[in-house]
């Protein structure tokens, strides 16, 4: 199958499709006019995206790439992210539509309309500014999944103050980096969080890295959970202070480029790299991308991205782009199993969700647990999926169609990136016939290629890199504080053209897959093979929930594929040696012989981070029988002994 021009070999076959129902068209306003529209006038489309928010002071020029790869978009405009996202819809008379739908893990709820969402953002913005910020400081944040964290964001971008967010599982250490990277002033946080019925304490990471950090001055505490906190001169009780703030709040215009957030992308080593995002661009095109993917229906929906702040993803489809739209949103605090394995479900048919995006993940773990835990609750209410994080492998697609979508909901699967601010490729559900697995074709308005080595653009049917060819509106304007980082990460390879660092390709029809990062490519026998497209081989199989594939080195092929496999709920007791030699034979019959995985080992779990990131890296020492390297970023770090100790007892060569 290998082929000279190819970079990467194009082996999965789908050929299942799923045209929007005729209901779901009719019922939408978004139709395929949106491409023809793009296509004809990219920046005039654009510019129409730009109109469906406030602006103070109207812009001169759609884009300005006279110093690309810095880009200027919407330049001369003025408008407050704040103010598009709560303020706007409160004067349009929809004060007393319900903003957030907050469920936190004890159970306790709160909704909280656009009304008095404005307030406390106005609340907020208030404290901040008599805290000393005023626009252009950076304000860290670092909080559960609780409404606080949302309005403390929103109050940053009303005072022009640029956030940087950092996930409430992040290590002392982490928070340190970034803190310093950014020289923040203020560090927004909680005295705890809710984790599976137990308490975890935020407040001494913050201590700890605070006490490293000369530039803050101080530190904005939620009273979540109660536990006891060490308190210092520098500590503030958001109750205390924020509260007897004045409602009233005059938000200010920034220009377009201002900045609005530094999101950080790197581990907890080595040299934090803050991806910057600035005001007018990034809110036109998450609430563009918002409004077409999902099929925003403002005054009917109710919205629950399952993300957590510290994403991007959590940015972009939690806070700017859902609220920019008036949406009505759940957020949940908790895990999904806890109190039970149905927690979801029940949030779902309690709150009448009507849209439900999450990551593949989450969906391969719920298959694992069994049908069950769904099908105990009524989801008639959901009528449009989502998918974000890593591409989804065509079985778990389809069991999310079919058993969370009662075989009625079209699903959207969506690529993007921390750097590109807002999804860049994915169905369009009122109009895209959609196969699983697939995230189908870029958004309109998105220019997209794949290449090859040399950067040559490759048509249907084959494989290579993901890049993209035109500026947009949500891009990242540099990393903070290294432009000559920003440069050589993203467009030293090809300077023409954003990379990416993921592998894609497209099949005969022209649908585009997704094939993971380009560094974790396998080379076997001179086949350039991607994990993606073997751990969704492994997938396809009854009786396997998730799958995780690496390279290891081989004397005779370069790598070999060694597989970790976690059984579907009710397999516990399967013949390992015969399941492992069905699964090998399973992947040559699904893509050919030369995917054989050489080793396949039946595993209880997989090392991910927090955010379920898989960490390969730690299962390649495995398969290399190598020590194991840092596991600390992992949400369970016990794990990879339980690997380590299985080895040999579930792998097979036969």
């Amino acid at each position: 199958m290998s082929q000279d021009h190819e970079t990467l070999d194009n082996l999965l076959r789908e050929n299942r499709t799923f045209p929007p129902s005729t209901e779901f068209a009719e019922n939408s306003t978004i139709t395929a006019d949106l491409y023809t529209q793009a296509d004809a006038d990219r920046l005039g489309f654009w510019e129409q995206q730009a109109r469906e928010l406030d602006w103070d002071t109207d812009f001169t020029e759609v884009l300005d790439w006279s110093d690309a790869p810095f880009a200027k978009w919407f330049v001369g405009g003025t408008l407050n992210v704040a103010y598009n996202c709560v303020d706007r819809h409160v004067h349009a008379g929809f004060g007393d539509q319900v903003a957030i739908q907050f469920e936190g893990e004890p159970g306790d709820q709160r909704n909280i309309t656009y009304r008095e969402l404005m307030g406390e953002v106005s609340k907020a913005a208030n404290a901040l500014q008599e805290l000393g910020i005023t626009a252009g400081d950076r304000v860290a944040i670092y909080m559960p999944m609780i409404p606080e964290a949302v309005v403390a964001m929103l109050a940053c971008a009303r005072v022009g103050a640029a956030h940087s967010v950092v996930f409430a599982g992040f290590s002392a250490e982490a928070l340190r980096s970034r803190i310093q990277d950014a020289q923040a002033k203020l560090v927004i946080t909680a005295d705890g969080q809710n984790r599976r019925g137990s308490v975890m304490a935020l407040k001494p990471a913050v201590d700890e890295a605070v006490a490293a950090c000369s530039s803050v001055n101080n530190v904005l505490v939620v009273k979540r959970c109660g536990n006891d906190v060490t308190w210092g001169e520098k500590d503030v009780w958001w109750h205390e202070f924020v509260d007897q703030q004045s409602e009233e709040h005059t938000p200010i215009a920034f220009d377009s480029e201002h900045p609005l957030f530094i999101l950080y992308t790197s581990g907890t080593t080595g040299k934090p790299k803050g991806i910057l995002h600035t005001t007018g661009g990034y809110l036109t095109q998450v609430a563009y991308t918002h409004r077409v993917v999902f099929d925003l229906k403002p005054d009917t929906d109710v919205y629950w991205c399952t993300a957590d702040i510290g994403w991007v993803t959590g940015h972009s489809y939690i806070v700017y782009g859902p609220l920019a739209n008036r949406v009505t949103q759940v957020i949940y605090e908790g895990t999904p199993d806890t109190p039970g394995k149905d927690r979801w479900w029940d949030i779902v048919e309690r709150h009448g969700v009507t849209t439900l995006y999450t990551a593949p993940t989450a969906i391969r773990t719920f298959m694992k647990w069994g049908d069950e835990f769904p099908g105990s609750h009524n989801l008639s209410s959901l009528r449009l999926l989502g998918s974000v994080g890593e591409p989804i492998n065509p079985e778990a697609w389809m069991w999310y169609r079919d058993v969370i979508g009662g075989s009625n909901c079209p699903i959207v699967d969506t690529w993007w990136q921390t750097e590109t601010g807002g999804i860049m490729i994915s169905p369009i559900p009122s109009v895209t016939e959609t196969k699983p697995g697939s995230a189908m074709r870029a958004l309109p308005g998105i220019g997209l290629a794949i290449v090859d080595e040399q950067g040559t653009q490759l048509g249907d049917g084959h494989g290579g890199f993901l890049v993209l060819t035109q500026p947009w509106p949500g891009m990242l304007r540099g990393i903070w504080g290294d432009d000559q980082r920003f440069v050589e990460t993203y467009w030293s390879k090809w300077p023409q053209y954003y990379f990416a660092g993921d592998g894609a390709k497209f099949d005969d029809d022209g649908a585009i897959w997704l094939l993971g990062r380009v560094d974790d490519v396998m080379n076997v026998s001179g086949h350039r093979i991607s994990t993606t497209e073997v751990e969704s081989a492994l997938v396809s199989h009854s009786s396997v929930a998730e799958a995780a594939v690496v390279g290891a080195s081989d004397d005779t092929t370069g790598q070999a594929i060694v597989a970790f496999v976690i059984l579907r709920s009710g397999m516990d007791g399967a013949d390992g040696t015969e399941l492992v030699r069905e699964l090998r034979n399973h992947v040559a019959s699904e893509i050919g012989p030369i995917a054989k995985p050489r080793q396949i080992m039946i595993v209880p779990e997989l090392p991910k981070t927090r955010s379920g990131k898989i960490l390969r890296r730690l299962l390649q020492d495995v398969a290399e029988h190598r020590n194991i390297g840092d596991s600390t970023t992992l949400a369970d770090p016990a794990v990879m002994n339980l690997i380590s100790a299985g080895l040999e007892a579930s792998s097979s060569d036969g």
